[in-house]
């Protein structure tokens, strides 16, 4: 069937071209049956075959109808975005006015995907046929795809607004203003500032955003005059507010501006108008006088203004107060240890700060503390806006912290609440980011769309790769068809489109777009390069690897080189050094790169003090795959290797180098070693020579956990009964030692580690604020927390001593035939005529109010060693005891559980 297909084909293909057949005799009809065969060839997969076939016959026939036709929709179904041959028909059909082909041929087109050449035609096409209605929804379609289109996106605000659709205008009117802003057509962005201030004034944030792009892209003259035009409306509304904010904007501009200094002093007195001290306080701010500049004018004036009776203060000695009274030029403040405190309004100015009522520090020094914990951890975005607002509507959550920890919330609580309230300040429209500043929060007068949250996100990021993580976080939760996205994607194609030094900004992007047009096929900006080429374009692989601060990106640029490059095993190999990646060897592993992987570990293994982590890394995740035994090494060798780092690690954590990833290392390592018993495991199955080496390696390790190195030693004990370990006393060999349970010893190692854990840091911590406090000879506090020190020593000592005489009993060493270690005994009292029993254990499980007593006691040493039937007599503390033993059994020791 496939063969007849393409037989097909080629008999269409020489009819066109010894028929020459004409344009005016093509049809839809024509294309829909090259549909039918495409349909096909899809189904026989043979889409390959026949694009071959159209393009070898398109070398000597450039403008075969049929083979461009088909070509080019094959093209956009195997998804590579090459639309030439279809744009080359719709060119040749649109030049013959055949507008109804042109039409078929755009939404062919359009059946993949949008395409910015598709729908202008498509529109171009709607006009000549005088179909308005569809042009429209096309132009619709299309200024979501291109944002650089600006008159199309003003003539739909246009259209709404003649239909009386105010909504939509107002939004295609403010994506048109943004794009003449891009355009620097300062007309246009007038004539459309103007109607938007005519039928959305209240939307004061956007104003001032696109006063900023002009200041910024046109100059400050043009923002002013702007702003110019929006005052009069919150003038005229009573909002003096917001109508003294734009007056400050513009005198930010313009300090010199006349018009705007008459306004403002206009605006001071409406707003103030019931305050006592108005008047007075416009004279002693010069606010009227041309000759005092205009900032520090209303600067002084609005100091002085705020001072009035109900007010909060705060003053950096006494805290918080309240002015009483104000009376000439005296002022008198309540705060909470100084009442009726007097001030002159000069002195007040300078050494006070005004607050508002629900400024936090207000709040936190007159509500009751269980209520506002209560309101802050039940209501956080009403405690985020309180916090913002106090700080002058702009802080970090740094800042936030201070402002709760520890005097309203717990550290504990405080690790909860940030995490809802980074949530919230993510999410929630009221909350958005200083232009310039991305920590830095701002509470919105109006609400504020995610789209425009992650762009202001996006501008206030100085980082490329915050960047990138912003855009990415807008594509998850939004469409690219608006000009916030438009704007953001073009800094990223700015970067992909200069090769001429290739740095981590350039394939990054690359890597970044490639991701973007996967989904969105129409943002293709066509570079004119591809992987390969930009790959022999880079310096250093591993340096660009290691920059690409993008877990997302890292992997694609890994999947790249493994794509488009022939040598990828080595590359592979060669980044695993710099970043560990279980993709990594996972490739290597599925393509039977045995050898490379052999050589890679071996080099790690052997340089595993210059390459620890990859060393650590490989340790704690290769070791276990079915096919290390396929890399012969060794595993002591490995084990010797991350003993050693233990002791540097440590090493250089005392001498305060790299100490953060020292510990992360030294913990990676402990954890693997001892905390999942792999060293342990080892040497349990191992020969004595190796045992002596790797044990003599951890005893060395001076910091290490004492209670560690005691439990290893034990093990091998009860193993090797007779193993000698390097540098112990023959006496020690053979001395019996201290007889325990193991529940009992390892009852004591948890209580040895708690000391050294928990205890030896807590107790560090409370010297550490003694400290703090002062006089140490007289510091009560100090003195308590060096005794509990030197107890905590004095203890671990002790325990350490302990642990390293006992002995720890095993049940197959029990023999009954006398009184022993874990047995249990009954007596004859022949004082008493009663009988006794006692379970023979020793010191550190000894209860004697459950009959369980050491065999160290004077009562167990008294019987020990004694058979049933023996008669013995004794005296302990002056008491006389004579005792018949009558039986000797095994002790249940699950008891001591």
């Amino acid at each position: 069937m496939s063969d007849s297909i393409l037989k097909k084909l080629a008999e269409l293909l020489n009819e066109e071209k010894w028929t020459r057949a004409t344009l005016n005799s093509y049809t839809i009809s024509n294309f829909k049956e090259l549909d039918t065969m495409l349909e096909t060839a899809a189904e026989e997969d043979i889409e390959p075959e026949v694009q071959t076939l159209c393009q070898e016959h398109l070398k000597h026939t450039k403008n075969s109808i049929i083979a461009l036709y088909l070509s080019g929709v094959i093209s956009l179904h195997q998804h590579l975005v090459d639309d030439s041959h279809l744009i080359m028909l719709i060119n040749i059909f649109s030049d013959n006015h055949k507008w109804n082909i042109v039409e078929y041929l755009c939404d062919r087109i359009l059946d993949f995907g949008e395409n910015k050449y598709a729908l202008r035609t498509l529109a171009e096409s709607y006009e000549k046929n005088n179909e308005d209605e569809k042009k429209f929804k096309v132009w619709e379609r299309l200024i979501k795809v291109d944002y650089e289109e600006a008159d199309i996106v003003k003539q739909l605000a246009e259209k709404k607004e003649l239909e009386g659709d105010l909504e939509s205008s107002i939004e295609y009117y403010k994506r048109a203003i943004y794009r003449y802003i891009n355009k620097k057509l300062f007309n246009q962005v007038k004539e459309i500032w103007g109607k938007l201030v005519n039928y959305s004034p209240e939307d004061i944030d956007f104003f001032f955003n696109i006063e900023q792009k002009i200041s910024k892209i046109l100059n400050r003259e043009r923002a002013a005059s702007l702003l110019e035009e929006l005052f009069p409306y919150y003038k005229n509304s009573g909002d003096y507010d917001t109508a003294i904010t734009i007056l400050k904007r513009i005198l930010a501009y313009e300090s010199k501006n006349s018009t705007a200094r008459k306004e403002i002093i206009e605006c001071f007195k409406e707003k103030y108008k019931d305050h006592s001290q108005l008047e007075e306080y416009v004279k002693v701010s010069n606010l009227t006088q041309s000759w005092r500049n205009v900032h520090d004018a209303i600067s002084d004036f609005e100091k002085h203004i705020s001072f009035d009776e109900g007010n909060y203060v705060f003053h950096r000695n006494w805290g918080i107060g309240k002015i009483a009274n104000i009376k000439d030029d005296q002022i008198i403040i309540d705060f909470e240890h100084r009442k009726n405190h007097k001030m002159s309004l000069k002195m007040a100015v300078s050494a006070l700060k005004i607050l508002g009522k629900e400024h936090i520090w207000v709040l936190k020094s007159i509500m009751d503390k269980d209520e506002l914990k209560k309101k802050v951890k039940e209501n956080i975005s009403w405690t985020l806006q309180t916090i913002i607002k106090s700080h002058n509507n702009a802080t970090t959550m740094k800042v936030i912290k201070s402002e709760l920890v520890p005097d309203v919330l717990t550290q504990s609580e405080w690790t909860k609440w940030n995490t809802e309230a980074r949530k919230i300040l993510k999410t929630d429209p009221v909350f958005g980011n200083l232009p310039d500043k991305a920590d830095e929060f701002v509470v919105r007068e109006n609400p504020i769309t995610f789209e425009e949250k992650t762009y202001n996100r996006f501008k206030a990021e100085r980082n490329f790769f915050g960047r990138v993580q912003a855009i990415q976080d807008f594509l998850k939760h939004a469409e690219p068809d608006s000009d916030y996205f438009g704007e953001m994607f073009s800094y990223f194609t700015g970067f992909a489109k200069s090769r001429a030094n290739v740095t981590v900004y350039v394939v990054s992007s690359y890597l970044l777009i490639q991701r973007i047009i996967a989904t969105y096929p129409f943002l293709n900006p066509e570079l004119n390069y591809n992987f390969s080429d930009l790959f022999e374009s880079i310096d250093n692989v591993e340096t660009i690897f290691s920059s690409i601060d993008d877990s997302e990106l890292k992997h694609d640029f890994l999947n790249y080189i493994k794509k488009y490059i022939d040598k990828w095993p080595r590359i592979f190999a060669n980044l695993f050094v710099l970043q560990q990646s279980k993709f990594i060897i996972d490739e290597l592993v599925s393509s039977n790169n045995f050898t490379i992987l052999k050589n890679l570990f071996q080099q790690i293994l052997d340089r595993y003090r210059e390459y620890r982590e990859p060393f650590i890394w490989f340790a704690r995740y290769i070791i276990d795959e079915p096919w290390f035994p396929k890399l012969n090494l060794s595993l002591e060798k490995i084990l010797i290797g991350l003993i050693h780092l233990v002791d540097v690690t440590y090493r250089e954590i005392n001498n305060k180098r790299d100490v953060s990833l020292n510990r992360k290392l030294n913990k990676q390592i402990q954890d693997f070693l001892f905390k999942e018993e792999r060293l342990l495991s080892f040497l349990m199955n191992t020969d004595t020579e190796s045992i002596s080496r790797l044990f003599t390696l951890v005893e060395d390790i001076k910091e290490l956990d004492p209670s560690i190195k005691i439990s290893i030693k034990h093990r091998i004990i009860e193993k090797y009964p007779d193993f000698k370990f390097y540098g112990q006393p023959e006496a020690e060999k053979i001395s019996m030692g201290l007889l325990v349970t193991r529940q009992g010893y390892e009852r004591k190692q948890r209580t040895l580690r708690h000391i050294i854990e928990v205890e030896v840091p807590d107790n560090s911590k409370e010297i550490g604020v003694a400290m703090s406090k002062g006089d140490l000879r007289e510091n009560a506090e100090y003195k308590a927390a060096l005794e509990r020190q030197e107890l905590l020593k004095a203890t671990s000592s002790k325990l350490q001593e302990d642990l390293q005489k006992a002995q720890i009993f095993h049940e197959d060493q029990l023999d009954t035939t006398s009184v022993s270690f874990g047995t249990r005994v009954r007596l004859k009292n022949l004082v008493t005529n009663k009988n006794e029993e006692y379970i023979i254990l020793g010191p550190w499980e000894s209860e004697p109010s459950k009959n369980i007593i050491s065999y160290l006691s004077p009562l167990g040493a008294a019987l020990w060693n004694h058979k049933v039937g023996e008669e013995m007599e004794f005296k302990i503390n002056d008491n006389d005891f004579h005792y018949v033993i009558e039986s000797i059994d095994k002790a249940d020791l699950s008891i001591l559980a």
